[in-house]
């Protein structure tokens, strides 16, 4: 097939002062459906030329056009008030919405070209009239995905998982007991009860854009960092935390973080409540406390090195559900449920996020 490609984001590094989680995952699944014999052409600015100044080069098409596709894919994008919902002259206006809404009507509503919509912050209401379109189908990144939504995970590519070596990466030399790589959105309660405490008594980082954080003097937070950063942190230290807004936690959803982490030998220690955490994270790495994240921490740093390799070896299978193949058959099974369907045009259109 065609695939229409719609993201707001970068396929590499990118630039600093960017919230986009996509720059780990997205150019695995675009590779896979290549490599899959699909044609994939971006629908969106080109980031990685524009604004990073760094083009990536490989099999990529890029047309801001509507050319002919057989499919869409849309990372969702959503109304963020002085950003996106703003006239497209007004300063600071980025045209991401807008284009999403264009992409819509032409394809969507109008040709009745198969769609997957992949909510991947969770941010459709359940009561969008796009949940109800027979053509278009709600995938999110959660294993407990809400409201009849299809399971669409973050893919880590299956031979990054096949070659992982965690006997190396158990050897590794770590300069940081604990870090946190991620921005602030919604984490508060998961940060007061599982970083803040351990962070008084052990050596740490927190990297991403936190703008409120009084209430926590004795943290370390060194704002955003750049791509590769972020990931560097996660080689330097024995742990970081699952932290997550209520609704991740709640459905299951496990950001990048999950196999930036155990990739890097860092060992996520998860929050003891959070959903499916028995599935994809080791019993041992379950904290109910802060103290609790401590003293797994502790027994980390401590930790024989064979011993530390058993327990990456572990988590690394433990990432089996993100690999890049079944979130291939999952796009796949999709679009194939559509193909051939008469969804006839569609005459309506929405005027939300206008």
């Amino acid at each position: 097939m065609k695939i229409g490609y719609s993201f707001w984001g970068f396929l590499g590094d990118g630039i600093t002062d960017t919230p986009d989680g996509g720059r780990s995952h997205r150019r695995t699944l675009t590779d896979g459906l290549i490599a899959a014999g699909h044609t994939v052409v971006f629908l969106q600015q080109d980031r990685d030329r524009d604004e990073a100044h760094q083009p990536v080069t490989g099999p990529y098409a890029w047309d801001q056009g509507l050319p002919d596709i057989d499919a869409l894919f849309l990372e969702w994008r959503w109304p963020i008030p002085g950003r996106n919902d703003t006239p497209c002259t007004a300063p600071g206006h980025t045209c991401d919405l807008h284009r999403q809404q264009q992409l819509l009507d032409h394809y969507t509503y109008h040709q009745g070209v198969p769609t997957l919509l992949w909510d991947k912050d969770q941010h459709l209401a359940p009561a969008d009239p796009l949940r109800r379109i027979k053509h278009l189908t709600v995938c999110e990144p959660a294993l407990h995905p809400r409201h009849g939504a299809t399971s669409l995970l973050f893919p880590v590519a299956d031979h990054t998982l096949h070659t992982a070596d965690p006997e190396a990466l158990a050897a590794r030399p770590r300069r940081w007991p604990l870090v946190y790589v991620g921005n602030q959105y919604g984490r508060d309660p998961a940060f007061t009860t599982f970083f803040a405490p351990p962070a008084r008594h052990l050596d740490h980082v927190v990297a991403g854009k936190w703008t409120h954080t009084r209430r926590w003097p004795h943290v370390n937070f060194t704002g955003r960092v750049p791509f590769a950063q972020g990931i560097e942190l996660h080689r330097q230290a024995h742990a970081t935390v699952m932290l997550a807004p209520t609704r991740y936690a709640t459905s299951g959803q496990y950001t990048q973080r999950i196999f930036e982490s155990v990739l890097a030998g860092c060992a996520p220690i998860t929050p003891a409540h959070y959903r499916a955490a028995s599935i994809v994270i080791p019993g041992e790495l379950h904290a109910y406390d802060g103290a609790h994240v401590a003293d797994i921490t502790r027994t980390l740093i401590s930790m024989p090195t064979g011993d530390r390799a058993r327990l990456l070896e572990r988590c690394i299978g433990r990432l089996d559900p993100f690999r890049l193949s079944r979130q291939l058959h999952t796009i796949g099974q999709v679009f194939d449920q559509h193909q051939g369907a008469d969804n006839g045009k569609l005459t309506h259109r929405t005027t939300r996020n206008r």
